[in-house]
């Protein structure tokens, strides 16, 4: 199959790519380093000509109207003109439909473009990826300067399992609307306390932060985005402290 991949230099894109080649696929990355633009639409159509998928994991939350949302229009009127569309598998985010985050919202303005499009789609939405519960984490357990959010459960999850997934579902055939798959998420349910208590012991610091009234900055993103799956969720990949146990210093976001 001819795979284009958008966002393919980012996290879960880098990880698609690779699986998708693991199995013998044609794979085509489609960013600005590979010279296609999304917000302009430039370079598109060469990289959609005779595409059977489309994996859609462009985002860029601090350009989320450019890239996010109008890159998802760029992409889906090109899709639009081909004779054959292929099939667009888009990689969303677990909570989007009730969460007030800004990026939440705007994942979910992703989700409405291509449900009105009327083309063969597969909206798969993740919980938070490991790297990010990590930063985050880390961001929050700042003992005396944050304020930490109230314990909340979390289901982080591996992103090259994501990517497996992403991939079978190109592989499950062509779907002939716009269908919603199963929530992903990672086998492991933790508090948010427990993510800082592992990322801490990782970096070989221990300490009980504050809670402190006011919660903003980094901490709040732990608050403002629902980490569980719904029901009838895929629950899969490598743990929290099984990834974070392979990791070494710092941990990239």
């Amino acid at each position: 199959m001819r795979i284009v991949v958008t966002g393919a230099s980012g996290v879960l894109g880098t990880q698609v790519v690779h699986r998708a080649r693991e199995l013998g696929h044609h794979v085509v990355p489609a960013s600005r380093r590979w010279g296609v633009d999304l917000s302009t639409g430039e370079g598109l159509a060469a990289v959609l000509t005779g595409a059977d998928a489309v994996v859609h994991t462009a985002c860029n939350p601090r350009r989320a109207r450019l890239v996010d949302v109008d890159g998802t229009v760029q992409l889906l009127a090109a899709i639009a003109t081909m004779a054959s569309p292929p099939h667009l598998v888009y990689a969303s985010l677990v909570g989007c439909s009730t969460s007030t985050a800004p990026y939440a919202r705007t994942k979910r303005a992703v989700e409405t473009l291509i449900e009105d499009s009327g083309l063969p789609a597969t909206i798969v939405r993740s919980t938070r990826f490991h790297p990010s519960a990590a930063f985050l984490a880390r961001a929050t357990a700042r003992a005396h300067r944050e304020s930490a959010p109230a314990p909340a459960p979390a289901r982080p999850v591996d992103p090259a399992w994501v990517a497996a997934e992403l991939v079978e579902y190109v592989l499950g055939g062509r779907p002939d609307r716009c269908v919603h798959a199963p929530d992903l998420a990672g086998p492991e349910m933790l508090t948010t306390d427990q993510l800082a208590d592992a990322v801490l012991a990782h970096d070989g610091r221990s300490h009980r932060y504050l809670r402190l009234p006011g919660l903003g900055g980094p901490a709040r993103a732990f608050a403002t985005v629902a980490d569980l799956p719904g029901p009838g969720a895929l629950l899969g990949g490598t743990s929290f402290r099984d990834w974070l146990g392979q990791q070494p210093l710092p941990i990239r976001r």
